[in-house]
This record gives structure tokens, C-alpha cells and sequence, in this order.
């Protein structure tokens, strides 16, 4: 890869790193053809962008975004694939699903919402996170709750009194 290359693909990372909130770091390597033909199909299906990307161009692609990645830069050692995803638990979930069957892929670690997760050991817990469109529907289901209650009380009220 000469120099202008190497430029060109910090540019083209830093750009996609600008515009996403989430990231995440996976070591896929190891898996045979099939398997990663099938992580990256379960990656579309779910509007995940997966990449395998050279250690060196992404750490300058960090250092170059404005956004503060931390010690993410660390874990790039051996070989990584980045998935950038619009919700927050997704990757984890494919990872997780995908771990039923092997040990590959492994978590290095995620940028999310400008928070930093290192280690595989934090998997099961970003599975956990709830998607924006989770939260606002619980929140909605609480917020409803109290009104169903009254339209309930009002129901029993009324047919008291026929």
C-alpha cells in the first residue's frame, strides 16, 4: 500500500467514524468462508457495516476524529474488524449469537455514544443496553399505565351505578 493510500483509507475511516456513535472492534479471524459470509449477511440483515481493517490506519483514524476514543487505540493488536451500527446492542447480539457456535468473534472493545468498553468480558452486558426505540417504549408503557388504571376505575364506577 504506498503512502497515498494509506491516506486515502485514514480519510475514508475518519470520515465513517465521524459519523457514527457506535463502533465496535471484533477479532473475526479463524473463521472459515462460510462462517464469515454468514457474519457479514446476519451484519446487513441487521444495518451493520462490518469491515476488517489494518490496526495502524484505524488507530491514526481515531487520533485524526474528533471524537475521544481513550485507550480503545490499545486493543488493536492482531487482526480487527470494526462494526459500526446505528443500535447500540446490535453488534453485541450478532457476536453473542455467533459465539453459540465457536469462539470467534472475539470483542476487543466499542466506542459507544462516547463511552468506551474494553474486554471481552463486557459482551453479555452490552447485549443488555437497550435500543433508543426499547427505551421509549417502556417509557411509554409506564406513562400509559397509570391512565389505563383511571379508564379502568371510570369503567368500574359506571357500571357500579346502573
Amino acid at each position: 500500500m504506498t503512502r497515498e493510500e494509506k491516506s486515502i483509507a485514514i480519510q475514508d475511516l475518519t470520515a465513517q467514524l465521524a459519523e457514527t456513535k457506535i463502533i465496535y472492534v471484533a477479532d473475526i479471524s479463524g473463521l472459515n468462508a462460510s462462517t464469515t459470509s454468514d457474519l457479514r449477511r446476519a451484519c446487513f440483515k441487521a444495518g451493520i457495516k462490518l469491515e476488517v481493517v489494518k490496526n495502524t490506519l484505524l488507530e491514526k483514524a481515531m487520533e485524526a476524529s474528533e471524537n475521544e476514543y481513550g485507550d480503545l487505540p490499545s486493543i488493536l493488536k492482531g487482526n480487527s474488524a470494526i462494526m459500526i451500527a446505528e443500535v447500540a446492542n446490535g453488534p453485541a447480539k450478532i457476536i453473542k449469537e455467533f459465539r453459540k457456535k465457536g469462539e470467534k468473534p472475539v470483542f476487543k472493545g466499542a466506542y459507544i455514544n462516547e463511552e468506551i468498553f474494553i474486554g471481552d468480558n463486557l459482551l453479555d452486558s452490552l447485549v443488555a443496553i437497550k435500543s433508543k426505540e426499547e427505551v421509549i417504549g417502556d417509557i411509554i408503557g409506564l406513562l400509559q399505565s397509570p391512565a389505563q388504571r383511571v379508564i379502568s376505575a371510570l369503567k368500574n364506577q359506571f357500571k357500579d351505578e346502573e
